[in-house]
């Protein structure tokens, strides 16, 4: 969907981040597990994809994989205040935010990624050790207010330049369930994804879920229109997959039609046997990946961040 978030999030970093021109769509030689945590030049840090993901690993992952903390005073991510960090993901906010909401947003993240035995919790493990890699962090502001990042230009910069920083989850806003997965997700698919599954889920012109959004887009199920403000073509195009891997997987959960927004044209497919039956191989490539190693959030999670859209309408 073409909130106002990611749009302005796509400028601000296309503006002041480096973009890389090699192709990262494929982990690092080693598969990512000998790299050495937390080594890299200035140059290699500041190196981006699609104006935001970090080309290289400099984070330090732990032996824990499910590590959390609650809500935390730090100086570490200038302009913000305070951070809390679950499952590989750091949320950043400035002291307006209130704990609360990082936490539920913390409980939607660790429910994304649930310890059950049913799934495949070493394919589970690998996308949490990714994002722990490329330092994925989520700013928090409250509503639509981002005045403090031109305000504090320099530490804003400090903090993109070191960690993945694509897009922020606002606190107060209508529609606030899918402001919150929609988000989670934009960060999940643009480094987790992208990394763990480079062939089907890469930020590339040729990954299977490229293909997928190229199809889409022919057959009218996808409208990328909204994202022609972006100018820099590797920035956009970032922009339009990473929205369209949010499509897929909450239209795949059946996220849609209760919490989705009314008489959405970006994305015309229904629900996850419309999906299925619109686009069989795209489907089948998400059970394969997302669904043997992802669970949408539970009902009370959701109902707690916020209404349905029929009880939002009231």
């Amino acid at each position: 969907m073409k909130a106002l978030s990611g749009t302005l999030l796509a400028l601000l970093l296309a503006s002041g981040c480096s973009s890389s021109d090699t192709d990262s769509s494929a982990p690092p030689a080693d598969g990512g597990t000998g790299s050495p945590e937390g080594a890299a030049s200035t140059e290699a840090e500041t190196s981006k994809l699609g104006g935001c993901i970090l080309t290289t690993p400099i984070g330090d992952v732990p032996d824990d994989l499910y590590m959390e903390s609650d809500v935390t005073a730090t100086d570490a991510y200038p302009p913000f205040d305070k951070s809390l960090s679950v499952y590989g993901i750091t949320l950043i906010a400035r002291n307006e935010a209130t704990d609360d909401f990082m936490r539920l947003v913390a409980t939607a993240i660790k429910e994304i990624f649930p310890r059950d035995e049913s799934l495949d919790l070493e394919t589970q493990a690998e996308i949490l050790r990714n994002l722990y890699r490329y330092n994925t962090t989520i700013p928090v502001p409250v509503g639509r207010d981002m005045e403090f990042v031109e305000e504090n230009e320099a530490a804003w910069d400090q903090t993109t330049n070191h960690n993945t920083v694509c897009d922020i989850i606002m606190e107060g806003v209508n529609g606030q369930v899918m402001e919150v997965v929609e988000h989670i997700l934009h960060f999940v698919s643009d480094v987790g994804l992208h990394y763990t599954f480079p062939d089907d889920w890469g930020i590339s012109q040729t990954s299977t879920l490229a293909q997928a959004m190229d199809r889409a887009v022919e057959l009218g199920y996808y409208d990328v229109g909204g994202y022609d403000d972006i100018d820099e073509p590797e920035v956009r195009h970032r922009v339009e997959i990473q929205e369209f891997a949010y499509w897929v997987i909450s239209t795949a959960w059946n996220l849609q039609e209760a919490y989705g927004p009314q008489n959405e044209e970006e994305w015309t497919i229904s629900d996850s046997a419309d999906l299925e039956a619109k686009m069989p191989e795209l489907y089948a490539m998400y059970e394969r990946t997302v669904g043997r190693a992802m669970r949408a959030p539970s009902a009370a999670t959701l109902a707690a961040i916020g209404p349905t859209q029929a009880e939002e309408g009231e």
